[in-house]
């Protein structure tokens, strides 16, 4: 089986030809797991804890075999907003909830979550719930591995 060890780079010329695997957001943050490639070839991913995989990047395996992350079409919510005031107001609400966003000029997105999309209708945002890739803020993840607790 190919164990796939290292990201080596993103959307790098000829990546188009190389075998595929696509994930949602859910398994792009997973440093160890199996995957089955387009190809039908199963593979074993084996990062560094806190790898984020974005949409495009190349893993390369132990062997040298290298194989393109394909960030799947996954249910999310929309929230847009004209005001851009509210909009960042809506992403620190969603921050201090430690849901993961991604940010764009004019949106924010999250995974779909009908509290949430209440919530931010009230704070007088356009919700929609859409089919795409999610490709959140790195930082948001890295928070959420297992908590260290000091004791003094």
């Amino acid at each position: 089986m190919i164990e796939l060890v290292q990201v080596v780079g993103n959307n790098l010329p000829g990546c188009e030809a190389l075998p595929c695997v696509e994930l949602p957001m859910d398994l792009r943050i997973k440093s160890r797991q199996r995957v089955e490639l387009d190809s039908g070839v199963s593979a074993g991913i084996c990062l560094t804890r806190g790898t984020l995989l974005r949409d495009g990047d190349i893993v390369q395996g132990r062997g040298g075999e290298r194989v393109r992350i394909v960030a799947a079409q996954e249910k999310v919510s929309t929230a847009r907003c004209e005001d851009s005031l509210l909009l960042a107001k809506a992403a620190y609400h969603l921050g201090n909830r430690h849901v993961p966003i991604q940010i764009a000029a004019g949106f924010v997105r999250y995974q779909h979550d009908h509290v949430l999309d209440d919530m931010l209708r009230q704070q007088g945002l356009e919700i929609t719930v859409e089919m795409s890739p999610f490709e959140p803020e790195a930082g948001a993840y890295l928070q959420q591995g297992p908590h260290h607790h000091h004791h003094h």
